[in-house]
């Protein structure tokens, strides 16, 4: 999906200065594996993610970017981080700092497919696939802690 509109509105106003923007990552499971998608703009293994429209709950924005990104439905069943995800620079100079909310979500209903064009492949993979690295391997291994509470970083 592109840009959402508001975005391309706000940055009508402001250019290319850096946005503060909320999103959702969803560590959507089920039997034993993770969904995860290879990115079109970067080719990069990813959870589900997203940005969160104005007005909407987090967690229905989870649910939601599944469902445009992959076609599957799935249900959210505990936030498991939250944390600011350093400034990121597109090519066209445009600068976002995305707080990142990360759910784990269930598996409901559909089979994975590159829904939107945003994942050139999406599927059911092992949970310690090796080309999922850093930030993002960090970001399932939230979803997967035995604990219920949500980490957050700072505060200090």
């Amino acid at each position: 999906m592109p840009t959402p509109e508001f975005i391309l509105e706000l940055r009508r106003h402001v250019g290319t200065m850096p946005l503060p923007l909320s999103g959702v990552t969803a560590v959507v499971l089920h039997e034993g594996r993770v969904l995860l998608g290879r990115r079109s703009d970067t080719g990069a293994l990813t959870p589900i993610t997203g940005i969160i429209d104005p007005g909407e709950e987090p967690a229905d924005a989870a649910v939601r970017e599944t469902l445009e990104e992959a076609g599957v439905v799935a249900r959210t069943t505990r936030l498991t981080w939250v944390h600011q995800i350093p400034r990121v620079t597109y090519d066209n100079g445009d600068q976002s700092d995305y707080l990142d909310l990360v759910y784990r979500c269930e598996w409901v209903s559909g089979e994975p497919y590159p829904a939107d064009g945003e994942m050139t492949e999406v599927g059911w993979y092992e949970l310690e696939h090796p080309d999922l690295t850093g930030d993002m391997r960090a970001r399932v291994e939230s979803a997967l802690e035995p604990r219920g509470e949500a980490r957050f970083e700072g505060g200090r």
